[in-house]
């Protein structure tokens, strides 16, 4: 017989409940705040409902009314220095986090709010109704609020998306010296989400002081958590990563407050990340003024059971039951309330022309202007007004012969040695002398704490990265070792990252470098091997990169970290051990956002590239027969998102050439020469002599076999074939 012995877990796991000794030693302060926050959040929360009720909210508004409680009691145990972001049901924690911020000694709920707290309830509205006056200018409305001064960094419209973010503010606090937190919200849903999962390890492997705060509702829409899951004790998941764990009645904000206050000390002292689940409730259904009965899947029961232990009513009876409040003072605060968000609301809402009493409309003039649309998709690149920007045509330091990934180690040595605030994370990056490609020779032992090996979790180290870089103190350089692993992350770098700066109103920073490789060509088959390029740019907010000469490399690499929008450098293996012109000692200098280099110029054709291509492209032309060759002009396009063509040189290309071949590696489904093919078109209609022409891959992904890897991409024998074709067009 196998001998069986019991483990146990290393984490603590505890379940903690207010007795009426806790309510008795309460600070009245305390409890009168709480009172107070609930009041307003409980208040805004039925205005909000009555307006959607009334078509005045474009959109879904997601209620948090019953589960006000968790979200107050967390919030009274934090600071302004403390970060927190949260759900797409995040009008509680959003408003919570930003009473508190400006008014860190408390609220009271008799008291007339001043300027400060009518203008948080103001914009918050003027948010959710998608007004120019909202926190975001309306571009983010019920489920994307923000007030970084505040601490509140983002509510997040994907289930689980923001929770990656919160460890990346948990890092640079820890990074900065200071002892704040961060606490990332999320619901029962989001607990089965691969991101929450992979940054509770990534967390808890870290050390990280951020409090995954669990609000179990018991309903993801309308599937309750027991059916989602054979273990519904949900604060269960941080033993598996081994993180502090709590478990608390959610309507009892008083409970919150005690069990948020200990995990809060915990992650102060250096002890990481915890977890903190609270059983609460919504009131109404998913989206909407609606009870959940009323679509069948709750039962009116229930919802009366809940409903009894409102935490308004709970906090209300022990203020009066202490002599703190009255009875008629916590009615008065209710009504006091209502009064003010009727005045709050008069703002921006004006009675309906012609309409029936009581009828209402969005005043005109608060809406955005719909001119301001695509403002803020990157940022204006105010940032190079005093870098070192050299010409983008020939060589503008002294150049040597240089391997190209020695190019790539010592800029980001460079750069790590002048700006503490670069950090380089990935997989593998700190070991085998530089990675797996030697791209970090030498940076972990010159920087320690710099150079981050991660764990095999794409999708939530390069959502910590985006957290590092929305919080603005430091640039996160995220290596992936192939490009087809962006797709693992997907969430992170197209819903997250490259949509923040436009969907938080266009003024806040992102500054990230996204490393990876392109590996066609190397024997690693089809999961390894795609050009990106095609659907990043179809991906609104990120700037795409493409060197293709070690000098071209530095210079590239420089802009994108003084950049402040999202860049994604693409690498190529076979430039990897190549050599060509690269800078003798000055690694300082920036090639201009959106110049392309002419590689060679010709008055036949011009022949656009990029990356690995440009030197086949550069060979092909190289050897044609002298006697039927095409003059061709070879133009590097260097920069490949939208907002960063070179039309300029382009156009004075075509206008001598009158003709365009585009060459590419990649597949032809996912191409990126079909948008900028397109593009010319539009353009350049006039210029043409011919349609643009293009060489891409096959439709197929590459093989292992190198025959038929051989077969799926293009080089120099179909560029070759293509400049014959136009020869005897």
């Amino acid at each position: 017989m196998p001998e069986h012995l019991p483990l146990a877990p290393a984490a603590p796991w505890v379940e903690l409940v207010a007795t009426t000794a806790d309510w008795d030693a309460a600070d009245p302060q305390l409890l009168r705040t709480m009172y107070a926050q609930l009041v307003w959040i409980r208040t805004f929360e039925q205005y909000v409902l009555d307006l959607a009720a009334a078509g005045l909210i474009h959109g879904p508004a997601h209620s948090s009314i019953g589960q006000e409680g968790g979200a107050v009691g967390s919030v009274l145990a934090l600071t302004s220095a403390d970060s927190v972001n949260g759900s797409h049901r995040g009008h509680h924690q959003f408003l919570a986090k930003a009473l508190h911020h400006v008014a860190p000694a408390g609220l009271d709920p008799l008291t007339a709010p001043g300027d400060d707290v009518r203008d948080v309830l103001l914009k918050t509205l003027a948010e959710i109704c998608g007004l120019d006056r909202g926190w975001t200018h309306g571009r983010g409305g019920s489920m994307h609020l923000q007030w970084k001064a505040a601490g509140a960094m983002g509510t997040n419209a994907i289930v689980g998306g923001g929770v990656p973010q919160a460890a990346g503010f948990a890092w640079s606090h820890r990074q900065d010296g200071t002892d704040a937190v961060s606490v990332t919200y999320f619901g029962d849903g989001a607990v089965n989400i691969g991101s929450t999962l992979e940054t509770m390890n990534l967390a808890g492997a870290w050390a990280l002081p951020v409090c995954f705060f669990i609000e179990n509702n018991q309903y993801a829409v309308s599937t309750n958590v027991r059916e989602a899951t054979a273990e519904p004790r949900l604060s269960a998941r941080g033993l598996g990563f081994n993180l502090a764990s709590w478990k608390v009645d959610g309507m009892d904000p008083l409970a919150v407050h005690l069990a948020m206050t200990e995990a809060v000390e915990h992650m102060r002292s250096g002890k990481g990340p915890t977890v903190v689940e609270v059983d609460t409730y919504r009131f109404f259904h998913q989206n909407g003024g609606f009870a959940g009965s009323a679509f069948g899947y709750r039962e009116k029961e229930e919802e009366k059971a809940w409903r009894a232990r409102d935490p308004l009513t709970q906090v209300a009876e022990h203020l009066q039951r202490r002599g703190i409040m009255s009875a008629e003072a916590t009615d008065e605060a209710v009504t006091r309330a209502k009064a003010v968000m009727e005045e709050v609301g008069s703002v921006v809402l004006e009675p309906l022309p012609g309409g029936k009493p009581g009828q209402r409309r969005i005043r005109p003039d608060e809406w955005p202007d719909p001119a301001w649309v695509d403002v803020g998709v990157r940022g204006d690149l105010s940032e190079f007004d005093d870098a070192p920007v050299v010409d983008p045509q020939g060589h503008a330091v002294a150049v040597q012969d240089t391997k190209f990934i020695d190019a790539v180690a010592g800029v980001m040595a460079r750069r790590m040695e002048t700006d503490e605030g670069v950090v380089v994370m990935g997989e593998d990056v700190h070991r085998l002398n530089g990675g797996t490609n030697g791209a970090t020779r030498g940076l972990p032992d010159r920087f320690p704490g710099r150079i981050l090996g991660t764990p095999i979790s794409e999708n939530a180290f390069a959502g910590l990265a985006g957290g590092i870089a929305l919080d603005g103190r430091f640039t996160p350089v995220v290596e992936f070792m192939y490009a087809d692993f962006m797709w693992v992350a997907a969430d992170q770098l197209f819903n997250q990252i490259g949509k923040a700066r436009h969907m938080y109103g266009g003024d806040g920073a992102v500054p990230l470098v996204l490393r990876s490789k392109v590996a066609m060509g190397t024997g690693y088959g089809s999961q390894h091997s795609m050009d990106p390029a095609g659907i990043f740019a179809t991906a609104p907010g990120w700037r795409i990169v493409a060197p293709s000469t070690p000098y071209d490399y530095v210079g590239l690499m420089n802009a994108a970290l003084r950049c402040q929008d999202p860049v994604v450098v693409l690498e190529h293996v076979d430039l990897y051990t190549s050599s060509g012109p690269g800078p003798v000692d000055d690694y300082d200098y920036c090639l201009p956002v959106g110049k392309a280099a002419v590689r060679r110029e010709g008055a036949d054709v011009t022949v656009i590239s990029y990356l690995g291509m440009t030197p086949y492209v550069l060979e092909a032309v190289a050897e044609q027969d002298p006697e039927n060759a095409l003059d061709a002009e070879v133009i590097d396009l260097r920069w490949l998102d939208r907002a960063s063509i070179d039309w300029e040189t382009i156009e004075a290309s075509i206008t001598k050439t009158n003709q365009v071949l585009i060459a590419e590696q990649g597949a032809v489904g996912t191409s990126y020469g079909g948008w900028l093919a397109d593009e010319i078109h539009r353009r350049f209609f006039d210029l043409l002599d011919a349609p643009v022409w293009r060489v891409t891959g096959a439709e197929a992904s590459p093989s292992i076999s190198k025959v038929l890897e051989r077969a799926a991409i293009a080089q120099k024998d179909e560029v070759a074939a293509a400049l014959a074709e136009i020869k005897g067009y």
